[in-house]
Order: C-alpha cells, then sequence, then structure tokens
C-alpha cells in the first residue's frame, strides 16, 4: 500500500489539470507504483499466495486501462509508457 505523501506525489506528476485524480494516466502511473511495491514484496516473501492474486488483479487493471488509452488518444500513451518505463 502507498503513503498518502507518495500516492500525491505520483498523482501530481502525471496530473494533466489542478486536482486531476481520475485521468487515465494518473491512475495507471499509481498502479505502477503499487505493482512495484509489491514486486519487490514478493523478492522477499515468495509464498504470499493472496497477496499475487491481488498483484495480478492490479496488473490486468492496468493493461485495461492502458488499453484504453491507446484507443483514445496514441500519443498520450506513447508519451506516458515512456515516462513509466513500462515497455520498449
Amino acid at each position: 500500500m502507498l503513503l498518502k505523501a507518495e500516492k500525491q506525489a505520483i498523482m501530481k506528476e502525471y496530473a494533466r489539470h489542478e486536482g486531476d485524480t481520475g485521468s487515465p494516466e494518473v491512475q495507471i502511473a499509481v498502479l505502477t507504483a503499487q505493482i512495484n511495491r509489491l514486486t519487490d514484496h514478493f523478492k522477499e516473501h515468495k509464498h504470499d499466495y493472496h497477496s499475487q492474486r491481488g498483484l495480478m488483479k492490479m496488473v490486468g487493471r492496468r493493461k485495461a486501462m492502458l488499453s484504453y488509452l491507446k484507443d483514445v488518444d496514441y500519443d498520450r500513451y506513447k508519451e506516458l509508457i515512456a515516462k513509466l518505463g513500462l515497455r520498449k
């Protein structure tokens, strides 16, 4: 789970306008931070299967949002994946 300050910093960085918390860019960036934190968690706790399910759900949700953003605005999609370092 991300701390409130970390989440707000991510929202501020990826927001399209002041107070933006719901744009795909913000949601994908927050999910990516959570996914990265859980991935680090699994390096130490290999048998935490309950959290693995949550991780898979987050990955699926992020994939759906990336697909939506790709369909709606391809330029924003390319910029976001480059900024987050998701794909080559």
